[in-house]
């Protein structure tokens, strides 16, 4: 009965639609008057120089950027030790979705946004207003934009410059004379390690008071027995009580700031 009665309101709809199309047709009326729909109209033809292929590349390259965005603000920012370090805090708290992961990821990103603002200062003043200007060109706006960032991985850096030799070697690239000379491409892989390796360090010493917590509290369980007791249910309560007390995330967030700075 349900499908012969859709069949019965489609075929009743169609008939109307007919009808009221016809009725419009014949007395000569417009539907379309009070309606604007815009018109788009996009076309492929055979490039007709080579300007035009230069433009196409350029605009392959645009949308390929685009689309590698969120890699190049999580790899070239303060975005990834951030996250690792809170990925770290909530493994070592034993909590599964409490803050959720998407709270987490916020917290980083305006964490990363208040850390990177002079950088996106000086990338925007040096790169971008002067190209929208019409001062410089394209290329020269890459150039510019890529100081500010190659800056502030090298702080980052500091004096440890192995990950940077690594590359180097790896790529057989001749020793560059100073660190403007490093290609962004090399930088990049060696300031991901490097953070890699200073979010796992924070990681490590966040972890050594809580997991001192659970082996008391897993010892206190097992001298009185109580073995089919989860230690981490009763250890819980005990680091959540000592995070809060000792303010633990202005403390973590105060050191992440200052370690970038």
């Amino acid at each position: 009965m349900k499908k012969i009665f859709l069949l019965v309101v489609l075929l009743f709809s169609c008939s109307v639609g007919a009808m009221y199309a016809q009725n419009n047709t014949s007395t000569g009326t417009n539907t379309n008057t009070n309606i604007n729909i815009p018109y788009v109209n996009i076309g492929i033809r055979n490039a007709n120089n080579n300007q035009e292929v230069a433009l196409s590349l350029q605009l392959l390259l645009l949308l390929s950027v685009i689309t590698l965005a969120p890699s190049l603000l999580i790899l070239t920012t303060a975005f990834l030790r951030i996250a690792i370090v809170f990925n770290f805090i909530t493994r070592s708290l034993s909590l599964q979705n409490v803050p959720p992961t998407q709270v987490m990821m916020g917290i980083a990103l305006f964490l990363t946004l208040f850390i990177m603002w002079p950088t996106f200062s000086a990338v925007y003043d040096t790169a971008f207003k002067p190209f929208a200007d019409g001062q410089i060109g394209i290329e020269k706006m890459y150039e510019n934009a890529e100081k500010p960032i190659k800056a502030f991985m090298w702080r980052q850096l500091g004096n440890d410059h192995k990950n940077v030799e690594l590359f180097l070697k790896l790529g057989n690239y001749p020793k560059p004379k100073t660190k403007g000379d490093v290609p962004i491409h090399v930088l990049i892989p060696a300031f991901i390690l490097s953070e890699l390796g200073i979010a796992f360090k924070i990681g490590i010493m966040l972890f050594i008071p809580f997991i001192v917590i659970d082996m008391v509290v897993a010892s206190t369980l097992m001298s009185m027995g109580m073995i089919m007791l989860p230690p981490i249910m009763i250890s819980l309560p005990f680091k959540l009580i000592l995070f809060v007390l000792v303010d633990g995330w202005s403390l973590i967030t105060m050191q992440l700031v200052k370690s970038f700075m």
